[in-house]
């Protein structure tokens, strides 16, 4: 009996707290189907939006790939027909270009999900990065991301009305916008301001059925990030280093499961859920067990947090001392 009441006693408030969140959590959980729907994906041409092309593509939906450059999206056409059996269409524009946008997305037709991947990498110390490239990795990195919605946004809402289905929109932050790191500074600023545009595009959506997703990928094998990556600092390396990075096809996968899962924060692998319980703050969230997840976990996240940028800090302070010395 004694025993009972103890179980008892420990079971009740979390399941008090599990009753309570299902019924706060919002917007409510939804299943966003691929299969015979229009999926339009930036960055389509290589990396993982050539892996997302191609899953999307095997299980059924009609996929459009948009890239800057026409010939390496002939190539990847070629590569999702060879691999799954099925055309896409492809668009060359530049992100950049709110009217090349615009024109690209007129020809491609309403969406039903939207997949902005498009991006940028140079990692380098702020002081020594030239202003034009800051500004480069944030026009193509933030403001295309704007440029894509606002150009999707009115027929996606025909499209949600007419065939009462769910859509959404899901854009490709990385870790970097849930962490700043050396180095980074104007990379990681280019996506933490995504997360700002989720988190309110998302407010404006719901009413139309639109589920936003945001996608936090590690360090992934990707032609683009092996070329960006001879440039970063040397301590860059050593902080960022010790993350393990993933595969294409495995950022892929896990992007379309968030995505058909109506999730607002996808993380890709086990440092990337940490690190989305630990940086939740006021962000939407539609699984009850998540949420309960986040609650009970943000204290001891906090506490790993301030380990890491002890960690951190002390690597930079060590690093300089000992460059200081070779000087």
């Amino acid at each position: 009996m004694a025993a009972a009441l103890l179980s008892l006693l420990i079971l009740v408030p979390p399941i008090g707290l599990l009753a309570a969140l299902a019924f706060l959590a919002r917007p409510r959980a939804a299943r966003i189907p691929l299969k015979g729907r229009h999926v339009l994906i930036t960055g389509g041409s290589s990396g993982i939006g050539l892996a997302m092309a191609t899953a999307a593509a095997r299980e059924g939906a009609r996929v459009s790939i948009l890239a800057r450059n026409a010939a390496r999206l002939e190539e990847a056409r070629g590569a999702i027909r060879a691999a799954t059996g099925r055309d896409v269409g492809v668009h060359a524009a530049d992100v950049r270009d709110a009217d090349a946008v615009a024109r690209a997305l007129a020809e491609a037709g309403p969406v039903d999900v939207l997949v902005c991947n498009h991006g940028v990498f140079v990692p380098q110390e702020l002081e020594k990065q030239e202003m034009e490239e800051v500004k480069w990795m944030v026009d193509i990195n933030l403001m295309g991301t704007f440029h894509l919605v606002k150009a999707a946004l009115p027929a996606m809402k025909e499209r949600t009305k007419e065939t009462r289905l769910p859509a959404s929109i899901a854009i490709m932050s990385s870790q970097a916008g849930q962490v700043g790191v050396y180095g980074y500074t104007a990379y990681s600023a280019s996506k933490f301001a995504l997360r700002g545009l989720g988190e309110a595009l998302q407010h404006e959506v719901i009413a139309d059925n639109i589920h936003v997703s945001l996608i936090f990928p590690p360090d992934t094998e990707t032609p683009g990030f092996a070329e960006e990556n001879k440039r970063r600092p040397e301590l860059t390396n050593i902080i960022a280093g010790s993350s393990g990075g993933m595969k294409a096809d495995d950022v892929a996968r896990k992007a379309l499961d968030g995505i058909k899962s109506g999730k607002f924060i996808v993380p890709c692998n086990f440092e990337g859920a940490m690190l989305a319980v630990a940086t939740a703050g006021l962000s939407p969230q539609s699984s009850p067990l998540t949420a309960f997840l986040e609650i009970i976990g943000a204290g001891v996240m906090r506490f790993a947090a301030i380990c890491f940028q002890f960690n951190w800090f002390m690597t930079i302070e060590n690093w300089y001392a000992k460059n200081k010395k070779h000087a």
